[in-house]
């Protein structure tokens, strides 16, 4: 994703879908219907899963490159296609190859990105000629967190995810741990012990470095590896915390080499690598 930006997408384009960081995250109560209201600011990163797509001569979506035990129908990148032909009465197809870099139940929003960059592209490509709000609108109809890809802002998101004040973040550096776990989303949310009585804030009101993740302590005892990986991690960056509802754990640094140096001295026991915060979605501006 480094070097000289994208002016021109096309059929012949690498299309990005960006990890996303939550700097905090907060549980500040739930609706009556279950959900749960969060305050977070997501923070975009330069590591990310990478789709190419294919014209079709029929109106069929297809996706060449299926995850191993995800049924391709209930794939989210099939389905965020043929949500966009739904909305739109599009009868142009596609053929979606997806190359995955970013883990599954991570906390650092794969399925979801992978979502929101086939909408964005896809709306390009087959000139549906849908807004940036109404793509969010078809991507919360998909998960909560598909919503701030389309929007493409760093940003501070309130609700369910899915209302947003734009931040100006300073650049910064991430040492993210990548635990051998796989942390189901529902199996957090739904936890009794789990704090859901967090006071909530203005969004003017939250400065960069404040806050926590209510979701990390309930991670934390019920996925030892990622309990593991935040207190190694801790040792070398106090400020250390667990992303969307795990597994990954992350710290911020002001140099990129200082991640680096982190990184120098990870034990052979944990996985991890080095991102570089990025300014805004590196499709932010597509039309």
């Amino acid at each position: 994703m480094e070097g000289t930006p994208v002016t021109r997408w096309t059929w012949d384009s690498s299309w990005p879908a960006p990890a996303k960081l939550n700097l905090f995250l907060h549980v500040v109560g739930r609706r009556p219907d279950g959900y749960h209201l969060l305050q977070t600011v997501f923070r975009f990163i330069d590591r990310a899963d990478t789709l190419h797509f294919a014209p079709r001569q029929d109106s069929h979506i297809v996706l060449a490159t299926p995850i191993p035990g995800v049924p391709a129908d209930s794939d989210l990148t099939v389905c965020a296609a043929r949500l966009l032909q739904q909305a739109t009465g599009c009868r142009q197809g596609a053929t979606i190859h997806l190359t995955k870099h970013l883990p599954m139940g991570g906390g650092l929003g794969g399925g979801s990105s992978d979502a929101a960059t086939v909408l964005l592209a896809l709306n390009h490509l087959w000139q549906t000629g849908l807004s940036r709000t109404e793509l969010e609108r078809l991507g919360l109809t998909l998960g909560a967190d598909v919503p701030v890809f389309v929007h493409g802002r760093n940003t501070f998101a309130e609700g369910i995810g899915e209302a947003f004040t734009d931040v100006d973040l300073p650049a910064e550096s991430y040492l993210v741990l990548q635990p051998e776990a796989h942390v189901p989303t529902a199996a957090i949310f739904g936890a009794p012990e789990l704090k859901r009585d967090t006071p909530a804030i203005r969004p003017g009101e939250w400065q960069h470095g404040d806050g926590h993740n209510d979701l990390e302590t309930v991670a934390s005892a019920k996925f030892p590896a990622v309990a593991a990986a935040l207190a190694w991690l801790k040792t070398q960056a106090p400020q250390a915390m667990m992303t969307g509802s795990g597994a990954c754990v992350f710290a911020g640094f002001a140099e990129r080499r200082a991640a680096e140096a982190a990184l120098a001295h990870l034990p052979a026991s944990l996985r991890g690598w080095v991102a570089d915060g990025l300014a805004e979605h590196p499709l932010a501006k597509i039309q």
